[in-house]
Formats: C-alpha cells, sequence, structure tokens
C-alpha cells in the first residue's frame, strides 16, 4: 500500500519554515536568511520513501501586503492550501498570532487536519515550552502539535511518523527520484538571492530579483550567466560595490555554493540592471514569473 500527499507549510515570516522544509528533505532546496521574507516562491520539496511520497510546499511568510509583490507572494499561500492534504502552522517560540488572521480561518473552515509546530524551543524553558503548548491548543485546537527545533532536527522524527499515518493512499504524483518541482535555473537563481540576502543590507535583498539568463554545460565546466535587477540606480551601485567588490564577492560565495549543489565547476558571470519599481508593477512581476 503506497501514500502520497500534498502538505503545505505556513507561518509568518521568519519562523522557520524553510529550515525545516530542508531539514525534513534532508537537502538545501529552500533559501534560508535571518532577514523576513526570504522565501517568494511557492516552493515544491518532494519526500520519497518506499511505500510514501509526501510532497511538502513552502510558502512565503504570511503578511498583510503592501505592494503587488506581496500580493503575488499571498496568492502563492492561498493556491497551495487548495491542494493541500495536510496543513503544518509554524509559530517560534514567541506566543504571536499569525500576522493575516484570514488565511489560518479559512484553513479551519476546510477542515484539513493542522499540525502545529512551535519552532526554536531549543531557545525556551521547559515550563515555556508547556505554556506556549497549551495556548497554542486553545487557540486552534490542532489535530497535533509539537514542539520541535527544526535547526536541531529535534522532534522532527515524530512529525514525520505521525504525517505519514494520515497520508491518503495514493500513487506518487511526482518520479520517485524527483526532489523538487523546480528547474536548476531556478534553484541557482534562489542560491544567488540567499547570498544577497546574507550579505546586504537595508532594502537591497528585497529590491532584488536574479534571473539565470544563460546556461551551458561544458565538458569540464558549467557556463552559468546570471542577470540582478534592482530598482534604482543607487541600489545597482551598492550592488556592485567600490571597484566591483561587493559583487566579486557574492560571486565566489554563490560560485562555491551551486559547484556544491551540481557537484561541476562553474564559471558565474553577472549582469546588474535596473528594473525600475519591479515589485510594485505587474506587468513586470508577470515577467519574472510571480504572477501568470
Amino acid at each position: 500500500m503506497h501514500k502520497s500527499g500534498f502538505v503545505t507549510i505556513i507561518g509568518n515570516p521568519n519562523v522557520g519554515k524553510s529550515t525545516f522544509l530542508n531539514k525534513i528533505i534532508g537537502e538545501n532546496i529552500s533559501i534560508i536568511s535571518k532577514k523576513a521574507q526570504t522565501t517568494r516562491h511557492r516552493l515544491l520539496g518532494i519526500l520519497n520513501e518506499d511505500d510514501f511520497q509526501i510532497v511538502f510546499t513552502d510558502t512565503p511568510g504570511i503578511i498583510n501586503t503592501k505592494y503587488e509583490l506581496q500580493n503575488a507572494m499571498m496568492n502563492f499561500v492561498k493556491n497551495s492550501l487548495q491542494d493541500s492534504d495536510i496543513i503544518i502552522y509554524i509559530v517560534s517560540n514567541e506566543k504571536k498570532d499569525i500576522l493575516n488572521e484570514a488565511i489560518l480561518n479559512s484553513i479551519i473552515k476546510t477542515k484539513l487536519k493542522l499540525f502545529l509546530l512551535i519552532n526554536k524551543v531549543d531557545l525556551m524553558a521547559q515550563k515555556d515550552v508547556k505554556s506556549a503548548m497549551d495556548y497554542w491548543e486553545r487557540k486552534y485546537k490542532p489535530y497535533k502539535i509539537f514542539p520541535i527545533s527544526a535547526l536541531n532536527k529535534y522532534n522532527l522524527d515524530n512529525v514525520l511518523e505521525e504525517l505519514k499515518k494520515v497520508l491518503p493512499i495514493s500513487p506518487p504524483y511526482f518520479p520517485k527520484d524527483s526532489l523538487t518541482d523546480r528547474t536548476l535555473r531556478f534553484i541557482i537563481s534562489e542560491i544567488i538571492r540567499e547570498k544577497i540576502f546574507k550579505r546586504y543590507e537595508k532594502e537591497i535583498p528585497y529590491s532584488s530579483e536574479v534571473v539565470v539568463d544563460e546556461y551551458k554545460e561544458k565538458e569540464n565546466i558549467v557556463d552559468i550567466s546570471c542577470i540582478i535587477y534592482v530598482e534604482r540606480e543607487s541600489q545597482k551601485a551598492i550592488m556592485i560595490g567600490k571597484k566591483g567588490s561587493a559583487l566579486k564577492s557574492l560571486g565566489i560565495s554563490s560560485r562555491k555554493s551551486i559547484q556544491n549543489f551540481i557537484n561541476k565547476k562553474v564559471f558565474l558571470t553577472f549582469n546588474v540592471k535596473v528594473l525600475k519599481d519591479w515589485r510594485k508593477k505587474k506587468q513586470q512581476l508577470k515577467k519574472l514569473g510571480y504572477l501568470n
């Protein structure tokens, strides 16, 4: 008997959704940063064993939107919920309600099984863990509630065992050797965007988008050419840095991670371009794959 199902991961920004996905899958397929709203796209991570397949959906952190890019991000969340068999709602060690209550209320109305995970319990006292579990149990009455530390993989095995119990009986939705539904180009662009979030400050990471313009495999090396879009000329100057130093450093770090991921030597080039106010314009968001 084979089981398969779609499990959507939701929660506020920066509660550890992408870390949870990467740890439970065993591969770094979703980018991680200490900055909020790092995840922009709906990303599937696929966990395969002989008798089951779980298709996890990592979603952007739930927020009240301010501009068109954020509207598109919240649409990814809503669309993911429509396809789900199970919902995982991750909260951090702080007792903060979800930032967009309407989305969680819509989940409760669907009667999907809700797994509530209290993350970062390694940073909490035991009495505070118990208090948090009681708080969330009263508030949402989830199907299951677990204290976890995604970073340290604490209690993830127990979460997985309970997920397997409630998966629908079904053949696999994807080939059993699949890790994600995304293309290699997309993963490479996300690796670079993760480096931007870690290396640049203030509005630069949020105003940046990475597109793999060219990917050519040669006998001993892979040539990768990327466009980094920013919104203003001043941001372009910061991205490049004095005499190109910042962009060079970004390239060295990105190339190492890409080489580790594809197990091939990489020649990586960047071209920084200004795409004025791209986060606010539907036409540009369509061009960059955020809107249909």
